[in-house]
């Protein structure tokens, strides 16, 4: 059962708090090695790559349209200092917590790495 609520800035915070304890975060992948990224719905011509902080709420994404992505593993260490670096390189936003609405945050990498200063 899911941990997510409509209250965005929980949810973000939620993300912070587990990804700390378990030390993983949760994104998706197809068959090709390609990570799910999508249209920005806060800023044009950006794109944003959502990540959750536990396997059961990526896997919830994987129907319809992104049925072909499965919810794969990367270490928290790797997401703070590789990701976050690439991303931003890239001009990629982070999604944090997306809901089955896939309603939730979207953030600069350099803010989300601060997150775990």
């Amino acid at each position: 059962m899911t941990k997510l609520t409509a209250d965005i800035q929980a949810n973000c915070e939620l993300f912070v708090t587990e990804t700390k304890e378990t030390q993983q975060v949760w994104g998706l992948c197809n068959e090709e090695g390609d990570w799910l990224s999508v249209d920005s719905s806060e800023f044009e011509e950006s794109e944003v790559m959502p990540f959750w902080s536990n396997q059961a709420d990526a896997a919830l994404h994987c129907v319809d349209e992104w049925a072909e992505f499965v919810s794969v593993m990367i270490p928290l260490d790797v997401f703070v200092e590789d990701w976050m670096i690439t991303l931003s390189e890239d001009g990629v936003l982070v999604g944090l917590n997306w809901t089955a609405e896939l309603e939730g945050s979207e953030k600069e990498p350099s803010d989300v790495a601060k997150l775990y200063l």
